[in-house]
């Protein structure tokens, strides 16, 4: 490109990079080429450089340091520019405070203390910025005068704070020692009066009890890589310091003051306890934790690198995965060109995975970190696919205490990750996964991932695929389509249902409506049949009717759904037609889960028969062999709070329209009345001074603005109706889940004497087995060089194809890990609802572990249980989760 307008901006995009843009890598000369390409344009395109560069610095993080430099070498050209830009930064940054928008908030301090670095802000102003974040967090976790139940927003600013030292931290302590010192003593009194944060119901796995108190949290760990690195005298490989080769002018340049800014305050802290775990809740979301490490490899494989260089390359990799989601190619070519002088691939990996698996939520979509890795395996051919693949195993090895929404997300993305790599896995590895029990986990994996990639291809391709373990073609879902109970040829022999079937066909054919079948069925078919056989021949013929395609399915849903409507008025019967798709899609579980949500999305069928359905007893069976019940209980759930979303979706959005109705109608009715006020008297009567048609249009306007504003509000009034008859029905539906939860599962879970923790449920079995149980599992990426995995289950051991947890207990265990994910997933719906559940469902009666279960997915370390007093008199009082040092839990109850 040539030196018109654009030409600056691609040299201040591209800075850093290797490209053609600039033809050097060196870092010095590709500031002097941007310097001065950015010069020539300041006097006529200054107010575009400006916010463009801010908006730089704050989307492309990890090049803050080339940017810093940039405005320091601009404050020696033009110090007026230089001064608007700081002052622009400080709006930013305040309003990046106001709004929350923390990862804006954490880059723009990073961008700040770089530029300290480069002389253009004075290092007592940075320092002030410190102090305002520290003390606004330390009075956020005084009991007295802040909010502790906020102490996510407190940890969040001081993790600002301390991930921006990396990259100013030596220049502070050179230049404001003490009050740098100040700031790191404050920092050490926050720490000793915060509370410690568990990974409490969002670990990646369910046996890290015994872990739980001797791991540091996020903000613990930080902390020590930041001490470390003050050991070390602020000396770090992951940080380049671009301005130290401009220091010499540098120097020359005027400081500038940053204006203080001021923190949001934090709600005021609740009395009702409920309240108080939700506000903390809500805290948690607003402020979420980055990152949850997943140490997939053993540290030997991320070469010798200080600890706070790991935690600088995930910084790097976050902020690319964030402000580049929407360019996938672009993210990985800046994943692969990180501005460090040492391999980082299992870093990359480890990150990427985390991101995926990460609970509550990921950012962003699962797909978007597939396509992610599928971009980075092919930008680097010969590293990254054999990082994956180890990744894969290792994960593998620990699948049976793996969470189970994480299992399901890295099923999901396995699946889809082969299905773009030819299938191509190297399956003998795993074949011995058929010596194993059906409701092994790793047997079931699989199992799941064979039927996801038979949904991504087809039948034949998908076994051709696992020839080298064809052992493993049992574990394949069926060959073959629909399951039609009624298929024959016309003739003499047909059963009475196979003629009423064709005969149906044929009204369907000659495109009769919904109404005439309606008829016919009333008149012909019920009486003489009877609901349930009745009912088989209608859903299962209109079902083959539509097998062909989706479009089909649709069409026949659309067509005849009141049909349905008319057969299946009650729970009962919905129940009934369900089961009628089940049988009928019994060999393909995609197309059950799809038809089933669609009679959902037209109404054919509620959630409550499909919950039912659900917890039925054949499907309650196999809730450890197969995801199929949990995928269609998923959608129903989801479909229920996605029509929730949607309402207060469209009643803001008519809010918004009322205001401009409103301004409108105003508006309007003023320009009346000044028409209307030009009236004069004539022989005392009134005459029009006004152009008559034009009041007349004026009088039609105002009519018509009214009109139009009692009719959005007869809109909003009907759509918060429905919102809280939906949120009514919410509160049921959540009331029906957890009691069938709890019913299931008291019929099989040992004695609460017996089985107060999940690693009981496993020590019992393995306790028949005679197998030591304390054992505690590997995860050795060294196993996968000589000669492939082993096969170790969950208790440690290898070299041998067991599972020596039992069907009963493996059952309860996959149960109580789908009861949290459906507690963690749905959090923000659940909380308004959880005294009542509390007090109707998770009763006295309830199982501890439903109830640990239960609150572990909300995150609340509150629970309420019945005690009994010394008196024999049984009270419910609060009680809270305590961890002891061997790792289990404990109740402590607090008596009045």
């Amino acid at each position: 490109m040539g030196s018109g307008g654009g030409s600056w901006k691609i040299l201040l995009l591209r800075i850093g990079d290797k490209c053609p843009e600039y033809n050097t890598t060196d870092p010095k000369e590709q500031i002097d080429t941007c310097y001065g390409a950015i010069r020539r344009e300041l006097d006529h395109s200054g107010s575009d450089i400006l916010p463009f560069l801010l908006q730089c610095a704050e989307q492309l993080p990890h090049k803050i340091p080339f940017y810093g430099t940039l405005v320091g070498l601009l404050n020696l050209e033009n110090e007026e520019f230089v001064r608007k830009f700081v002052d622009g930064t400080q709006k930013s940054f305040q309003d990046a405070l106001n709004s929350e928008d923390c990862n804006k908030t954490r880059c723009l301090l990073r961008f700040i203390t770089v530029m300290m670095c480069s002389k253009v802000l004075q290092p007592s102003s940075l320092v002030v910025v410190f102090e305002t974040l520290l003390s606004a967090a330390a009075t956020t976790v005084d009991e007295e005068k802040g909010n502790p139940y906020w102490q996510a927003q407190a940890d969040f600013y001081i993790t600002c704070i301390l991930s921006s030292l990396p990259w100013g931290g030596a220049e502070l302590m050179e230049q404001v020692p003490e009050e740098i010192e100040r700031v790191m003593v404050g920092i050490e009194a926050y720490m000793s009066i915060r509370k410690h944060v568990s990974n409490e119901g969002l670990s990646f796995v369910e046996d890290e009890d015994d872990q739980v108190l001797e791991e540091k949290d996020f903000l613990e760990d930080l902390w020590t890589r930041i001490q470390d690195l003050s050991s070390h005298g602020w000396k770090l490989n992951s940080v380049p310091k671009p301005h130290l080769s401009f220091e010499a002018q540098l120097v020359d340049g005027k400081s500038h003051d940053f204006v203080p800014v001021s923190c949001p305050a934090q709600p005021d802290l609740p009395s009702a306890q409920f309240v108080v775990e939700r506000q903390k809740h809500d805290a948690e979301l607003k402020y979420p934790q980055r990152i949850r490490r997943l140490n997939i490899f053993p540290a030997n494989k991320t070469e010798d690198l200080q600890p706070i260089d790991r935690f600088v390359m995930e910084e790097y990799l976050l902020d690319v995965l964030f402000y580049l989601n929407g360019c996938r190619k672009e993210c990985a070519f800046y994943m692969v060109g990180l501005p460090v002088p040492f391999r980082y691939e299992y870093i990359m990996a480890e990150t990427i995975f985390s991101q995926l698996l990460l609970l509550p939520h990921p950012p962003f979509k699962p797909l978007y970190y597939t396509l992610v890795i599928i971009d980075l395996c092919k930008a680097l051919p010969g590293a990254f696919p054999a990082v994956v693949a180890g990744a894969v195993r290792v994960l593998f090895e620990k699948i049976a205490i793996m969470d189970m929404e994480c299992r399901t997300r890295l099923i999901l993305w396995f699946a889809h990750h082969l299905s773009n790599f030819q299938f191509i896995w190297p399956w003998d590895e795993w074949a011995y996964v058929m010596d194993l029990p059906k409701w092994a986990p790793q047997r079931v994996f699989v199992q799941e991932v064979l039927d996801r990639e038979v949904r991504l291809s087809y039948w034949e391709k998908v076994k051709q695929s696992i020839d080298i373990a064809p052992a493993l073609e049992a574990l394949l879902p069926p060959k073959g389509g629909p399951n039609f109970k009624y298929d024959g040829t016309e003739g003499t022999d047909q059963s009475d249902e196979q003629r009423l079937s064709s005969e149906l066909k044929k009204m369907v054919k000659g495109r009769q409506t919904a109404a005439e079948v309606i008829s016919w069925i009333e008149e012909s078919v019920l009486p003489g049949y009877g609901l349930q056989t009745t009912l088989s021949v209608i859903a299962q013929t209109l079902l083959d009717i539509g097998s062909k395609s989706f479009t089909h399915l649709i069409t026949i849903l659309e067509r005849y759904g009141q049909v349905f409507v008319k057969l299946c008025g009650d729970e009962e019967k919905q129940v009934m037609l369900i089961e009628e798709v089940s049988s009928y899609w019994k060999n393909n579980t995609q197309m059950t889960a799809v038809a089933i949500d669609r009679m959902m999305g037209y109404r054919l069928i509620s959630n409550f028969s499909i919950l039912r359905w659900v917890f039925s007893p054949d499907n309650v069976e196999r809730f450890h062999t197969s995801d199929r019940p949990w995928e269609i209980l998923g959608n129903a759930v989801s479909k229920t709070f996605n029509r929730i979303a949607d309402l207060r979706k469209e009643i803001t959005s008519l809010k918004n329209s009322i205001v401009l109705a409103e301004e409108s109608a105003v508006k309007a009715q003023a320009e009346l009345e000044t028409a209307e006020s030009k009236l004069v008297l004539v022989d005392g009567k009134p005459t029009l001074g006004e152009n008559p048609v034009r009041l007349k249009r004026l009088q039609a306007y105002a009519d018509k603005a009214k009109e139009k504003e009692a009719s959005v509000r007869e809109i909003i009034v009907a759509k918060e109706a429905l919102l809280r008859q939906a949120l009514e029905e919410n509160e049921l539906l959540f009331l029906n889940l957890y009691g069938n939860f709890s019913s299931v599962l008291k019929d099989k879970l040992p004695e609460p004497s017996k089985a107060q923790t999940l690693w009981d449920l496993k020590s019992n079995q393995a306790d028949k087995m005679a197998v030591d149980a304390e054992e505690p599992s590997t995860m050795d990426m060294d196993d996968l060089d000589e000669g492939g995995p082993k096969k170790s289950l969950s208790n440690g051991e290898t070299n041998v194809a067991i599972y020596n947890v039992g069907e009963k207990e493996q059952w309860c265990l996959s149960t109580l890990g789908h009861l949290k994910a459906f507690s963690r997933q749905y959090a923000s719906e659940i909380w308004p609802h959880v005294e009542r559940l509390d007090a109707e469902v998770l009763t006295e009666n309830a199982h501890p572990l439903v109830r640990k279960a239960f609150y572990s997915g909300l995150r609340s370390r509150q629970i309420f249980c019945s005690v009994s007093c010394c008196t024999e008199h049984v009270q419910t009082v609060p009680c809270y989760l305590i961890s002891s040092r061997d790792g289990r839990w404990a109740l402590a109850a607090v008596m009045s």
